[in-house]
């Protein structure tokens, strides 16, 4: 009677453990419904963030970007291959943004915001880890007083702005980082007339 009694405790803990990771996700509907601020230009930030941490497959990237979309700090670590789950997530996040950047929490309302660059293997399409990705910040985001910004997939398929339909090929999981980041390039000097100064202007202007 106490082995049927004890395994039946474990079975009931364990299934509250998995009912409670499950809770700790949120799906696209959610996400999109959450009033996540767009970005204005997110193949420059995922551009600058590839170039600057050439991340691998389970490579996170989380950056805290001022009003004007400026990258004021940012910090990539590994993913452990775990169970995906929330709330481990929001307690990684939350460790490296302590570890880049004072919080916000005596302001009234959030003026920098926080977003995420998650390198894996596969296609484009929400998965519950992205779910648990998207818990884990929008959580780490209230308790270091950012606001919580666009989530952000680097796949095969490419990159990809989740509950926004916005991505591009370029940069994908496998592609070599872009000489400089976009928003770090130095400006053009000034040209006029000529073939020349033509193919700078459309080269600035992509």
């Amino acid at each position: 009677m106490t082995f049927g009694f004890a395994s039946t405790s474990a079975a009931s803990l364990s299934t509250s453990a998995s009912a409670a990771s499950a809770s700790r996700l949120l799906e696209p509907a959610e996400w999109a419904a959450a009033g996540i601020p767009l970005l204005r230009n997110p193949r420059e930030i995922v551009s600058g963030l590839h170039a600057r941490h050439r991340p691998v497959p389970h490579t996170a990237i989380v950056a805290v970007l001022d009003p004007d979309e400026r990258l004021r700090a940012s910090a990539s670590f590994t993913r452990r291959l775990a169970p995906a789950d929330g709330w481990m997530f929001r307690n990684a996040l939350l460790a490296q943004l302590r570890r880049v950047i004072p919080h916000d929490l005596r302001r009234r309302t959030p003026v920098r915001t926080a977003v995420l660059l998650y390198c894996r293997e596969g296609d484009g399409r929400w998965t519950e880890e992205d779910g648990a990705w998207m818990w884990g910040l929008r959580d780490a985001c209230t308790l270091h007083g950012l606001r919580c910004g666009a989530y952000i997939t680097l796949t095969d398929d490419g990159w990809q702005v989740l509950g926004e339909g916005r991505g591009g090929r370029r940069p994908h999981v496998h592609s070599a980082p872009e000489p400089f980041a976009t928003s770090e390039a130095p400006p053009l000097p000034p040209r006029s007339g000529g073939p020349v100064s033509e193919v700078l202007r459309r080269a600035a202007a992509r």
